[in-house]
């Protein structure tokens, strides 16, 4: 076999569309998985290769996914923004983001070099599953490298047709397939890499012949095979990775499964989940060593909990800190600073702004800080004064 080709690799991010079965003014790309949007989580598994530049193709509220790349996208990627105007399709939205990857006289930074193409709405994406696709893309010199998925239930799913030697010939959309390609269970990842210097003018032969009258980047992959490229592909060991999100349903499931492996995670970092199906620590969470969560937590937004501190049972914590050998139960903390040995709750609210010192107690039904949802400031002041003298 042919030595490995090199070359620059680039990444372009798909999140233009709108997500009618969201059913949300939110932009689909900017729905949350355990706390953070799940475009930012594609965009955190680019941040683990050696990426040299990144466009991320916007439409539907262009300005509020912009907004929110720029305050909480990994920040030692090179991020370019590029707006697709009219939603013409896949092959249309690559075509836009390419013109991210070009300079000034028009050619690309690397025309030798390669690039991702993959949706906003697979959060689920590995860095360890795209590093092996561009391995493998690179290894066989291919133009054109697909993930792909061997599923039980194909439907929805493009399927993969290959020749009689096994090569890739094209990638057929379920809606435009014929009984026999429906039976076929290999199906289209959306997920791609394609050598940079064929990509574009692949793209420029793809005609809308389809039933939806829309640009397919999955018709690239004939265009290359017809014109003596390689076209490979690679099998996803886990295909819930590449699970793209199009409703709430899809939605609950990608979250279930990205919260599993932040607590398996976690776990096997040294932290004590009672229940880990009952444990909920969002993306930002940081925990320290022998912390123990019992069954009933809820962990979000960018709380750090210090060594063997425990929380709970059945408390929430919102941006909040908790020192080290604390404990806070059945308590509700929002914004809140508990302090090393301290004891919050039962049934105590800490609202925006609350500091409990170094082994305080706050005692049962105590209020402190801002009001929360309703709740008054200041309830059981008296009583919360008393605990303090």
């Amino acid at each position: 076999m042919s030595a490995v080709r090199a070359g620059q690799l680039s990444a372009i991010v798909l999140a233009a569309g709108e997500g009618t079965r969201m059913r949300s003014q939110r932009p689909k790309p900017l729905h949350r998985l355990c706390g953070r949007p799940m475009v930012l989580h594609v965009l955190d598994a680019l941040a683990e290769l050696d990426v040299g530049r990144v466009v991320v193709v916007v439409g539907h509220g262009a300005e509020w996914v912009g907004r929110t790349l720029v305050d909480d996208a990994p920040t030692r990627l090179s991020i370019e923004l590029v707006t697709q105007d009219e939603q013409r399709g896949t092959g249309d939205a690559t075509a836009v983001g390419l013109t991210g990857l070009l300079d000034e006289t028009g050619a690309g930074d690397d025309q030798e070099g390669d690039v991702v193409v993959l949706p906003g709405d697979t959060p689920l994406v590995r860095p360890q599953t795209i590093a092996a696709l561009v391995r493998h893309h690179r290894r066989h010199q291919a133009g054109a490298t697909l993930l792909t998925a061997e599923v039980a239930v194909a439907d929805g799913y493009g399927r993969i047709v290959r020749g009689k030697d096994g090569s890739v010939l094209r990638v057929v959309e379920e809606r435009d397939a014929t009984a026999e390609e429906r039976q076929i269970t290999e199906v289209n990842t959306s997920i791609y890499c394609f050598r940079q210097s064929v990509l574009a003018p692949s793209l420029r032969r793809i005609r809308p012949v389809n039933e939806q009258g829309e640009y397919y980047l999955t018709d690239v992959v004939e265009v290359l095979s017809e014109a003596g490229y390689k076209v490979e592909a690679l099998a996803v060991a886990d295909p819930m990775e590449a699970a793209g999100v199009n409703d709430r349903a899809q939605l609950a499931v990608a979250e279930a499964e990205l919260r599993d492996r932040i607590n398996e995670r976690w776990m096997r970092r040294g932290v004590t989940m009672w229940d880990p199906e009952r444990t909920y620590v969002d993306t930002e969470v940081r925990l320290a060593t022998d912390v123990a969560l019992l069954p009933g937590v809820v962990l979000r937004g960018e709380c750090t909990i210090g060594e063997a501190a425990e929380i709970g049972p059945e408390s929430t914590l919102v941006d909040t800190q908790v020192g080290e050998r604390a404990e806070v139960r059945h308590s509700v903390c929002v914004g809140a600073v508990v302090g090393a040995g301290a004891h919050v709750g039962p049934f105590s609210t800490l609202g925006p702004g609350a500091r409990v010192g170094p082994g305080e107690t706050v005692p049962p039904f105590t209020s402190l800080g801002a009001a929360l949802r309703g709740l008054e400031p200041g309830t059981h002041a008296d009583a919360w004064s008393d605990a303090r003298r």
